[in-house]
């Protein structure tokens, strides 16, 4: 069904049987895009005329950006309920979003095994197994039957996120020992041991809680996981990562690195919900950054003063010189940072990759100096423009100089990731802005040194 105008469910907030029978039509995802295209006040009240079990399922929505000022605006003796009922992983993300005082309201007014649950996904940052995990997972001693197992999961499973497994324990120190799924479970005979169910592939896949989510990530995609447990240093189970909330984190992951690609500093929260002055904020910074960079340019240019005004002919093609010299620097980085995410590299790897860049820079340097070459080859030659008598060593300048300066430009742009994830920064952070803004001063000095080495004696 399509999304329902938010104004709609505002106006038909008054009418809860109403609302009630449209939104029964509606996925809890499209209720909570439609909620957050409402303002705060007019939200809470929408979500006021809703039953409470719709309300949980649109709370359990990554896709609700706007759920902690929701929260906030509502009183403790009915956001309590909400939040017990919520999966446990989403209500860590949305105290990660709710303000000191907000976290220590609510956490007063919820049950003590929903605050010790909390306190521990909490002590985790958000972007390990730990932060990303939900404590609600069905395990079972190894040493009881099928039969048992399936009735304990009837019992329970209404308030589990998910059951895509069943993770079979040591009675004696509750260790994992294997992991069945439920359609090994279901297919099983009934009195059989829950040990004994499904194939013999080895100790069961499980990741520590400290481990990196893009790591998570690859372990889920590369043996076509729904869920894998994430166990403490006893080898006991404290929570499981899904495949959904590994999708959700990647996203996050990749749109903050888009955005210093770009260079932006990440932004917090949705750009449409992003203030003038935070927005400000966030660009300001790196666009100085890069203005200072540039500012290095005219320097350079100012050094080279007198190279310019003896061959005039030279200026035109500044721009064509570090532009491609940018342009090469930002697609080395690119696919570095893109293979460093991937783990198809590592810091020792840098060597390999300076051997690989630099003779692709050569080539591609080659390609463009020649396009160059032919470029001013043809506008002398058709009369379109003179560049002098000495033309035809212009062209030679212009060529070299291509070949050098992407050469550099690529190899650059290539190690830069390394040096940054050497020094502990994020590898994004070596963004194609900043690449660009670094090869045009050194293009500018490669450029003008070849063009001193080849007109020496005539236009120099």
């Amino acid at each position: 069904m399509t999304a329902v105008p938010p104004e709609l469910l505002y106006l038909l907030a008054h009418d809860s049987v109403e609302l009630t029978e449209m939104l029964s039509q509606m996925r809890s995802a499209d209720v909570a895009e439609a909620l957050n295209r409402l303002e705060p006040v007019a939200a809470t009240a929408v979500l006021a005329a809703l039953p409470f079990d719709l309300i949980v399922r649109v709370f359990d929505e990554p896709e609700l950006e706007n759920r902690a000022a929701l929260v906030a605006r509502l009183d403790a003796k009915r956001a309590a309920p909400i939040i017990e009922a919520m999966a446990a992983d989403q209500q860590a993300d949305l105290f990660r979003e709710l303000a000191p005082k907000e976290c220590d309201r609510l956490l007063a007014t919820l049950s003590v095994p929903t605050r010790t649950s909390l306190r521990m996904l909490l002590s985790y940052p958000p972007d390990v197994a730990g932060g990303l995990m939900t404590t609600e997972f069905m395990a079972v001693p190894a040493d009881w039957t099928v039969q048992r197992a399936l009735e304990r999961i009837r019992e329970v499973a209404r308030g589990k996120e998910t059951v895509y497994a069943v993770y079979v324990t040591n009675p004696a120190d509750q260790r994992l020992e294997h992991v069945v799924s439920l359609r090994e479970l279901m297919l099983a005979d009934p009195g059989a041991a829950v040990r004994q169910v499904g194939g013999d592939n080895g100790p069961p896949l499980a990741v520590p809680p400290e481990m990196n989510r893009e790591d998570v990530a690859r372990l889920i995609s590369k043996y076509n996981l729904l869920a894998i447990p994430v166990v403490d240093p006893g080898h006991r189970v404290v929570g499981i990562v899904t495949v959904d909330d590994v999708i959700d984190a990647i996203i996050r992951e990749q749109t903050k690195d888009l955005q210093q690609l770009g260079g932006v500093e990440a932004l917090d929260e949705p750009y449409t919900h992003m203030g003038f002055g935070a927005m400000i904020r966030k660009r300001a910074g790196w666009l100085s950054a890069l203005f200072l960079g540039e500012m290095l340019t005219a320097t350079a240019m100012g050094f080279f003063e007198g190279e310019i005004s003896k061959a005039v002919v030279l200026a035109l093609f500044i721009p064509l010189i570090i532009s491609s010299g940018g342009n090469s620097g930002s697609q080395a980085t690119s696919l570095i940072i893109r293979a460093m995410a991937l783990r198809e590299l590592t810091l020792k790897d840098w060597w390999r990759v300076a051997l690989r860049e630099l003779p692709s820079g050569l080539a591609l340097g080659g390609i463009l100096g020649s396009i160059g070459f032919v470029r001013i080859v043809l506008w002398q030659r058709l009369g379109w423009y003179d560049y002098g008598p000495h033309w035809l060593l212009v062209a030679a300048t212009v060529s070299s100089a291509l070949v050098g300066v992407v050469a550099f430009g690529s190899l650059t742009g290539s190690m830069l990731p390394f040096l940054l994830r050497r020094l502990g920064f994020d590898p994004a952070s070596a963004s194609a802005p900043f690449v660009a803004t670094l090869v045009d001063v050194s293009g500018l000095v490669i450029y003008f040194s070849v063009a001193f080495l080849i007109l020496r004696g005539t236009l120099l």
